[in-house]
């Protein structure tokens, strides 16, 4: 599985697991993630953020790779400027948002599409997420944001309000539709089957990549697909314990202490001695 690194691809989820907790990418990780791509291997992101909130973090690395997105909704190559793959909610997914707002009248809310963020209901988790994806979102009334072209919708709110809207989706049987807690303040609303674990499935057949091994690391509910569905799935020590049980390796480190660092350097030395 790990005879030739130039044939080894690692996804990292962001927040988290390659982020810090001031949402910066440490000097153990960068220096880690350069030596692992001067040796060939080819690294790159599996994340939540939309196509504009990750341009503030394309500085930090120089990723030749095409990324995850929108949790799995699309795949994007920022060097060709092109959606590889996309799968947008269905048209009922609008009508779906206005009975979550109309339930819970505590919850933000935003359209996430692929030429931005639209904000239909802020409040102050709603403007905390704009604020740590530095993005500028349009506001917008849910009538105004047009149809067809919605990768996914944030619901925000605060941590003891979540499992309301988790209580509420089950109760509704949404079976068009898919929900996921992306953090302990957002639920996130999909198009139904679609993850990071499905996206990954897409990233297989990409051309050039067939015979890759596919490595994945990620901390929270919404990374555990993509752990189950890579080759080898790797988890922070700060992940859930549902992540972690979900993983094949669990790494002594958090994302405060170089866990991708840690993660490169196992996957360096299950390569070979030719690449140390």
């Amino acid at each position: 599985m790990f005879e030739d690194i130039t044939k080894v691809v690692l996804l990292s989820d962001m927040d988290g697991t390659l982020l810090n907790s001031r949402k910066e990418i440490s000097d153990t990780d960068r220096r880690a993630i350069e030596k692992f791509m001067s040796l060939g291997g080819k690294f790159t992101v599996a994340t939540g953020r939309t196509i504009q909130s990750f341009g503030s973090y394309r500085s930090m690395m120089e990723l030749k790779m095409p990324l995850i997105m929108y949790n799995g909704a699309a795949i994007y190559d920022y060097n060709t400027d092109k959606v590889l793959y996309s799968q947008p909610l269905p048209p009922e997914a609008k009508q779906i948002t206005r009975e979550i707002l109309d339930a819970l009248p505590q919850a933000g809310g935003e359209i996430l599409k692929a030429d931005g963020t639209y904000v239909i209901r802020n409040n102050d988790y709603e403007e905390l997420h704009t604020k740590l994806c530095r993005i500028e979102p349009f506001y917008s009334e849910l009538d105004e944001v047009s149809e067809g072209d919605w990768l996914k919708v944030l619901f925000a709110m605060a941590p003891e309000d979540i499992p309301q809207i988790e209580i509420f989706v089950k109760q509704k049987n949404y079976n068009i539709v898919s929900f996921v807690k992306s953090s302990e303040i957002f639920c996130e609303m999909l198009p139904l089957g679609i993850t990071k674990g499905s996206a990954l499935a897409e990233y297989r057949r990409l051309e050039g990549l067939e015979n890759h091994t596919f490595v994945a690391i990620g901390d929270f509910d919404n990374d555990i697909e993509m752990l189950r569905e890579a080759d080898l799935g790797a988890a922070p020590a700060n992940a859930e314990e549902s992540v972690k049980r979900a993983a094949d390796l669990v790494l002594k480190n958090s994302c405060e202490t170089g866990a991708v660092a840690e993660l490169i350097e196992y996957i360096i030395e299950k390569c070979g001695d030719k690449y140390e």
